[in-house]
């Protein structure tokens, strides 16, 4: 069975406050969580996203652009950093998600990359 690609969006709530601490324990958790699955060989990207405030929304409207601020959606949580990896299947790609430490945060999506 092929690898299938699966881009895993990690949504939290922008407002959230964290201490210092808590901040810094969380960064280190998901370095090790990053590292743990360069170990495995099935991290191949991942990354924090600036503030969803530094955001710009673009639609093409009867050959209009039209620009917005900030995100897409007006949502308490908005995507906060990305993770892709590169797993057997759908299972393999949940069982090693539900370990990262911001699942226990926020929000994460797993969903498979196109085969286009």
């Amino acid at each position: 069975m092929a690898a299938v690609k699966y881009l895993i969006p990690i949504c939290g709530d922008d407002a959230a406050e964290l201490s210092t601490e808590d901040g810094a324990a969380i960064d280190e958790a998901a370095q090790s969580w990053d590292a743990e699955m360069t170990r495995r060989g099935v991290l191949l990207d991942a990354n924090r996203l600036r503030s969803a405030s530094d955001a710009a929304t673009l639609r093409v409207r009867d050959s209009d652009v039209l620009i917005s601020d900030g995100p897409i959606a007006e949502t308490k949580e908005q995507i906060a950093g990305y993770v892709l990896i590169d797993c057997a299947d759908m299972d393999e790609a949940i069982a090693l998600v539900s370990t990262h430490p911001l699942a226990e945060l926020g929000a994460v999506e797993v969903r498979p990359l196109s085969t286009r």
